[in-house]
């Protein structure tokens, strides 16, 4: 029999290319909202409910649930949401293993690499650094120990931690965002365009999840960022150079991103580096570690 695999946040982007990837091998099912297909369970946060039919036979779980740190400007109450959409969800999921005495082989988390501060720095940053200091670093610290909980409760042989850079699809996230005003001409970088931006390609995100499913010898904290470094320019004048479109537009002033994002404006305009050496030290091989060849996989242009 294939062992199940629970994934939340079913209708993110990684979950449903994971999913692709690795039903061959597994007994994938997802918690979601609003049930729609057979492998599919209902939780409710807000009400405290989950269908515990889902965890027959669990083997793993993969926490990808979280709200969007992106998607809206970051009021008091969307602050809370970004927090309890991730460890209130992990609290939910620990709370039912206890109930049936389940002990899974893995839990695998989602976590940022936000981790590590929001600013542009020249130093390159490992899995052994301490947190930052800012909200987005609060939310990743909160986010990891409600993931560290399952082993220490016993609950989990083993836990992973993923911090995951800004995964790069044509389908949606932040380059299906960039796309229009380049394609129209109209692109231009932000702020000083000198923030880094850790990015990985879609592909490269699910076969890190896949090769840590894989590997029992994988614990802890990973970055999930792409080898080669690039600031929020390089990014803007690649994908220009791939779609074949001239990048004339001056940066977009920093004082209107702050006027539309509000603080969260400082998670657009600061951006540091992060390596990624720990998990190719376990023999991961990323397939796209050049921008340009990942950027031309996607946008399908040779």
């Amino acid at each position: 029999m294939k062992e199940v695999v629970l994934i939340t946040g079913a209708n993110g982007l990684i979950a449903k290319e994971l999913a692709k990837k690795i039903s061959n091998e597994y007994d994938v099912r997802f918690l979601t909202r609003k049930k729609r297909q057979a492998n599919e369970y209902e939780w409710d946060l807000r009400k405290g409910t989950i269908d515990e039919a889902a965890f027959e036979n669990v083997s793993h779980i993969i926490h990808l649930a979280g709200a969007n740190i992106s998607e809206k400007r970051w009021t008091a109450e969307r602050k809370k949401e970004l927090i309890s959409s991730r460890v209130d969800s992990a609290t939910l999921l620990r709370n039912t293993l206890r109930k049936r005495e389940i002990k899974l082989k893995s839990f695998i988390s989602a976590s940022g690499i936000n981790f590590y501060g929001t600013n542009t720095t020249e130093k390159i940053y490992s899995e052994n650094d301490p947190p930052g200091h800012d909200f987005l670093s609060e939310v990743v610290v909160l986010w990891e120990c409600a993931a560290d909980h399952f082993k220490e409760q016993n609950l989990a042989e083993r836990v992973v931690k993923i911090r995951t850079a800004v995964v790069l699809s044509e389908k949606e996230g932040a380059l299906k965002k960039m796309l229009p005003p380049i394609q129209y001409g109209i692109g231009s970088a932000l702020g000083t365009g000198n923030q880094y931006m850790a990015w990985i390609h879609i592909e490269d995100i699910c076969s890190i999840y896949d090769f840590a499913l894989k590997n029992h010898a994988l614990h802890g904290a990973y970055n999930a960022v792409s080898p080669q470094h690039a600031t929020n320019a390089d990014l803007t004048k690649k994908i220009a150079e791939v779609l074949h479109k001239p990048l004339f537009m001056p940066n977009v002033p920093t004082f209107v991103l702050k006027m539309l994002f509000g603080e969260l404006a400082n998670a657009i305009l600061e951006g540091s580096r992060a390596s990624s050496q720990k998990i190719q030290n376990t023999g991961f091989q990323f397939r796209f570690p050049d921008l340009k060849n990942a950027l031309s996989d996607l946008l399908k242009i040779q």
